[in-house]
């Protein structure tokens, strides 16, 4: 299965897929692409659809929280996997990463 970022609605996309060290890479570009042109200032990243991660993929998320600031966008995270939570968890970014209620 190859990741990808796909358009929900207007400003919220999701990414469907593995994030690990060979997946991130085109996906941070693509990310970061989007971003930028969004003309909103609200991004949400639905992660719901992610299958399975390693740390690449909270690296992803700190990238993006970056990327963001750097646009003056607001960034906010949805549906982030148990996987990805106990690694942010360890890694102590868990309380800075911009998550939604949902």
């Amino acid at each position: 299965m190859q990741t990808k970022i796909n358009k929900q609605k207007e400003g919220i996309y999701a990414i469907e897929g593995e994030l690990n060290m060979q997946t991130v890479p085109d996906i941070s570009r693509q990310l970061h692409e989007l971003i930028s042109r969004n003309d909103g200032k609200s991004f949400t990243l639905d992660l719901a659809l992610v299958s399975r991660s390693d740390s690449a993929g909270v690296a992803l998320l700190v990238d993006a929280m970056q990327i963001a600031t750097k646009e003056k966008r607001t960034l906010l995270f949805s549906n982030l996997p148990s996987q990805m939570q106990d690694i942010a968890g360890i890694s102590g970014l868990l309380d800075i990463l911009p998550l939604s209620n949902n």
